[in-house]
């Protein structure tokens, strides 16, 4: 039987300073010395994920599964890292801000709505109508001025635009080199505590997630593949990959909404063909197997976004039996009653 295992401290802040600085790699993502800045940022706030392997999970995939837990961050979701290094990083270049506004279904907003809590910043976000209560509440209660209006993200994100012009505050992105660099921190604890890992599986929304993954392996130097998921009903990022170049989709319709693209990001684009070896993409039929199998395996929650690679790892079965895989378990904040129907079959 495969035994539990648990994620390695990483470095101290102290020793992970001892390597030089290097230029920024030729793919744009982030090296060593931006990584570790990241990591003395995010740990006051954000404690290491676990990293486990489940014997039922080993038995189902035919792998030795290593599943990084982001599902146990403060925010249920691995977001809440880049929002840490964004505001410290705004704050130090911009000490009198007024306060920040941004556009979110859910995770984006918890991450910068509990950043800007702990240092003390207003923050409004902009949730479209169809928005989960769930998720309302829970920006809420961490702080957040919420305003709903938009019919979707696209639509809410031009209009925290125009609040932004309007009201002086700082309009966060959903894909920007300094979330990146604090994502990127899981990926520096997942090849630090398993640096043997054949292939590495991230789901794909903006980008941040995955290219984190992929500047964390180049910066080690570890030989692990990446492989980015997407939903069928969501293949912007999937088609993109295909072609080389951004393509964008006019539909976005899955129950993963965290990887719900229409518009990819030219940089995560340019990354992926570059540094990944593919873009696999699964059906909702298969996003809410995996998450039935979370739950049933691990007794975890994991959310539609967070339960693509394990879907992908199922799907694709036969590529990567009997290896060694990292599954990247994003977040757990799944919606109360789009996970009853899911356990339901």
């Amino acid at each position: 039987m495969t035994s539990l295992h648990v994620s390695s401290p990483l470095p101290s802040p102290v020793a992970m300073q001892t390597r030089p600085a290097e230029p920024l790699p030729p793919h744009g993502l982030p090296c060593w010395s931006e990584i570790a800045a990241a990591m003395r940022l995010v740990r006051p706030h954000v404690q290491p994920s676990p990293l486990l392997s489940w014997p039922l999970l080993n038995d189902r995939t035919g792998c030795e599964v290593l599943v990084k837990h982001e599902n146990h961050n403060p925010t249920g979701a691995f977001k809440v890292r880049g929002g840490i290094v964004y505001l410290a990083r705004l704050l130090a270049e911009q000490p009198g801000l007024p306060g920040i506004i941004t556009a979110t279904r859910g995770n984006h907003g918890q991450s910068v709505a509990r950043a800007a809590q702990a240092l003390g910043l207003r923050c409004v976000i902009v949730v479209p109508t169809c928005n989960s209560p769930e998720k309302n509440a829970l920006m809420r209660a961490l702080g957040a001025e919420l305003v709903i209006e938009g019919r979707d993200v696209q639509e809410s994100s031009e209009i925290a635009d125009r609040m932004a012009r309007d009201s002086g505050l700082h309009k966060i992105p959903s894909f920007h080199p300094w979330l990146v660099a604090g994502v990127a921190t899981y990926g520096l604890e997942l090849f630090e505590a398993a640096p043997d890992l054949d292939a590495v599986l991230v789901p794909v929304g903006m980008g941040s997630g995955v290219c984190g993954v992929l500047a964390a392996r180049d910066a080690l130097g570890v030989k692990a593949e990446v492989y980015g998921v997407v939903a069928d009903g969501a293949p912007a990022y999937g088609l993109s990959w295909q072609a080389g170049q951004v393509v964008c989709s006019d539909r976005a319709e899955t129950i993963a909404d965290g990887v719900a693209c229409r518009s990819p990001v030219p940089q995560v684009v340019s990354a992926l063909v570059q540094r990944s070896a593919g873009v696999l993409s699964v059906n909702d039929d298969e996003i809410a197997a995996a998450m039935r199998h979370y739950f049933t395996d691990t007794h975890n929650v994991a959310e539609g976004a967070g339960a693509v690679p394990l879907a992908a790892l199922l799907r694709y079965a036969d590529r990567f039996r009997g290896k060694k895989i990292g599954l990247i378990l994003s977040g757990g904040n799944a919606d109360s009653s789009l996970f009853r129907q899911v356990l339901q079959g």
